[in-house]
């Protein structure tokens, strides 16, 4: 259904992918990186991605992070619109541990068609398209193969992928009250969601209460079509593509059988 978009998006994140890592080897890790960083590198990034799109389809809008000359050239919302995060986990960027992706979406009347992750650093690519399954094609691989969410049942026997807490060892009230046996932090929500579509993590949670929709948009789709489900905190169903590009009731992406007894504990966690 979206052949031409998908091609589009994989040939936007390889490029954007193969400058950013050419950046990244001569870049000065920066150990104290803030978490609001931007570098030239998330500009030039998404000018190439953005430029390849504009190629393509030189009328769709377009919605990204950064301020550069061909987004504020575009229309930010539209029925056909691509939404991009040009290094998404900029911190991993910056401190150099390799945790940062390029995250591209393509949305047609609020649902996502197409979702691209691609980890320049690992040489990971992780995508899906609506109806057409999630695909992971790596370093050394020369075809894809399907992605698929776990099948953990219980919330005590779950990995569970998170940001990068502030105090390192201190769990927060609601990874207290879901008690995972296992959690993995990443400064990238992309890494984060393609964990969980790859069958890698079983549940992702963002209690952050305000963020965008390029920090999700991408890797949304990756995960519902490995067969897992992805909501707000508190079940809600979320949406793309709205002015301002605000996301404000989280997000939660499991393995589909693990979400409703998340949803409880996480609204038990609220309560308390």
């Amino acid at each position: 259904m979206y052949d031409r978009e998908l091609a589009t998006a994989l040939a936007a994140a390889r490029s954007a992918g193969a400058y950013l890592q050419d950046e990244y080897d001569r870049f000065q890790a920066i150990p104290d990186a803030p978490a609001d960083i931007s570098t030239e590198a998330d500009r030039r990034s998404q000018e190439i991605i953005l430029q390849t799109i504009r190629t393509a389809f030189p009328v769709d809008a377009l919605c990204a992070e950064e301020t550069t000359a061909t987004l504020s050239e575009a229309q930010h919302t539209g029925a056909r619109l691509w939404i991009v995060d040009p290094i998404d986990g900029t911190r991993g960027f910056a401190r150099k541990n390799g945790e940062f992706s390029v995250m591209i979406a393509f949305v047609e009347n609020g649902r996502i068609g197409v979702g691209v992750v691609y980890q320049p650093a690992v040489a990971k690519l992780t995508y899906a398209v609506r109806s057409g399954g999630c695909w992971r094609l790596d370093a050394g691989a020369t075809n894809p193969t399907a992605c698929q969410v776990t099948t953990a049942a219980e919330l005590q026997v779950c990995t569970l992928t998170q940001s990068r807490s502030r105090t390192p060892g201190k769990r927060s009230r609601w990874v207290e009250a879901l008690k995972p046996a296992h959690v993995v932090e990443s400064y990238s929500a992309g890494i984060k969601l393609a964990l969980v579509a790859r069958g890698e993590a079983d549940v992702y949670l963002n209690t952050y209460e305000a963020f965008h929709d390029w920090d999700i948009c991408a890797g949304h789709i990756l995960v519902t079509e490995a067969g897992g489900r992805v909501s707000g905190t508190g079940g809600q169903e979320l949406q793309y593509g709205l002015a301002g590009a605000w996301q404000r009731n989280g997000l939660l992406a499991t393995n589909g059988k693990l979400h409703d007894a998340a949803l409880v504990m996480i609204d038990r966690a609220e309560s308390h």
